[in-house]
């Protein structure tokens, strides 16, 4: 879907990341960004067609979308230096913590309202963004939405406001995980005697490739898994280890701890 003007409320990397797919995919379009920090300023001066401190209503106004990109803990501040110039333009959140409600009363009662939860892959075009429009939402505006978050990778739409909790912990907190691993498996292959860059080598290169695999095989994880695994062998035994740790156990432990945070952070004002 075509955008004609987009403005950002804050500069930072989630806000620069879909910036810079949208004007990878329409040049055309206009890029407004509203950002006090002036130091930001010049990681933008390729992508901002206007770049203000503050919102005004000539940033603002006749904007397609408008994209709260601020850090959660000042959302309310945000919300309330914009309401002011709000002449009924789409607003799509990218920030944690912050409900649709909430951000209605923030804004005055403004309903036009798309909330989301992008990762930080799209920062190369990968992301995996979830997203929720809610039934007062026209499918024009969902349209919308959808389309700037696919400037920057994969999106998803959820039933549910609610679901965004498990967007959060899987998705959004999920690339941690990843890194995670890859360094807990650096940190092995080294124990082992390799030196940092070698480690480093067999880690992401054996992470591409597995990835790549399963992408495009039509065979779920476990079978690929079981495909690897000879009876008694070594891949065996390094899996015994894992079960026997509660690997797998601790993994869905963290993705509840972390849809519990999420649900916490979007009750914590009331």
């Amino acid at each position: 879907m075509k955008l004609c003007r987009v403005t950002f409320i804050g500069g930072g990397n989630m806000a620069l990341a879909l910036a810079a797919g949208i004007r990878s995919a329409q040049p055309e379009a206009r890029i407004h960004v509203v950002e006090p920090w002036v130091e930001q300023h010049g990681r933008w001066s390729s992508l901002a067609d206007a770049i203000g401190i503050a919102s005004d209503r000539a940033l603002v106004s006749g904007s397609d979308v408008i994209v709260l990109a601020v850090k959660p803990q000042v959302m309310a501040e945000a919300c309330a230096a914009l309401a002011p110039h709000l002449t009924g333009e789409l607003i799509l959140s990218v920030a944690a913590g912050s409900p649709i409600r909430r951000i209605s009363a923030w804004l005055n009662g403004h309903t036009r309202i798309v909330r989301s939860m992008p990762n930080t892959p799209a920062l190369i075009g990968k992301g995996m963004s979830g997203f929720y429009a809610p039934p007062t939402v026209s499918a024009e505006d969902t349209a919308l939405a959808a389309s700037l978050l696919a400037a920057c990778g994969d999106v998803l739409q959820v039933a549910e406001e609610s679901t965004l909790d498990a967007v959060t912990a899987v998705s959004g907190s999920g690339p941690a995980y990843v890194f995670h691993w890859i360094e807990s498996l650096t940190r092995a292959a080294e124990a082992v005697g390799f030196g940092p860059e070698e480690a480093k080598q067999l880690v992401m290169k054996t992470l591409r490739g597995a990835l790549c695999l399963a992408e495009q095989s039509s065979d779920p994880p476990a079978i690929l898994r079981e495909r690897v695994t000879s009876k008694g062998g070594t891949t065996a035994a390094a899996l015994a280890v894992l079960a026997e740790r509660g690997v797998t156990d601790a993994y869905i432990a963290a993705v509840e701890a972390a849809r519990c945070r999420a649900e916490e952070l979007g009750r914590a004002d009331d």
